[in-house]
């Protein structure tokens, strides 16, 4: 991984990026087909709906593969949503994660948002460890049941 570069999402990634996550949860996860519709909803209400200006999707690949993505939605004037972050396991480690968390804050912050969030899931120990190491804060976690499987939901919130 050389040469990773950093591109605009475009609905042609959808299928791969659908794939990815409901292969990778499911692997890792247990989650169910329920996670994949959930992601495929995102998905499509991205594609139909986004404001381009706002909101952006990016892929990251290298030489020519997808690796991850990550997503800056509008959730309000004043806050803005990270949705979409996965890197595919060959590319973790070695600080794209980071690079395209950093991507997303700023072009939260170059929007005018003045904070963004995130939903995940405490099992996710590698993306919450980076989230705490950048000045996320947990903003409240339950416990509960989704996509099969009792989980931790975690909300985040980053002030810009």
């Amino acid at each position: 991984m050389t040469d990773v570069r950093i591109r605009m999402f475009v609905a042609d990634d959808k299928d791969w990026l659908l794939e990815q996550h409901r292969f990778l949860y499911a692997r890792d996860e247990g989650f169910d087909e329920t996670f994949g519709a959930l992601v495929s909803d995102i998905l499509d209400d991205f594609i139909a709906h986004h404001d381009p200006e706002r909101e952006r999707g990016w892929i990251a690949e290298d030489d020519g593969g997808r690796l991850g993505s990550v997503f800056c939605t509008h959730t309000n004037e004043e806050t803005a949503r990270l949705r979409m972050f996965l890197l595919v396991p060959e590319a973790r480690g070695q600080g794209l994660g980071r690079r395209l968390l950093d991507l997303c804050i700023s072009h939260a912050r170059d929007q005018g948002y003045r904070d963004i969030t995130l939903w995940t899931h405490e099992s996710h120990r590698a993306a919450c460890a980076l989230y705490a190491a950048t000045g996320w804060q947990i903003e409240d976690s339950k416990a509960t049941r989704s996509f099969g499987q009792d989980v931790v939901e975690q909300n985040w919130r980053y002030r810009l």
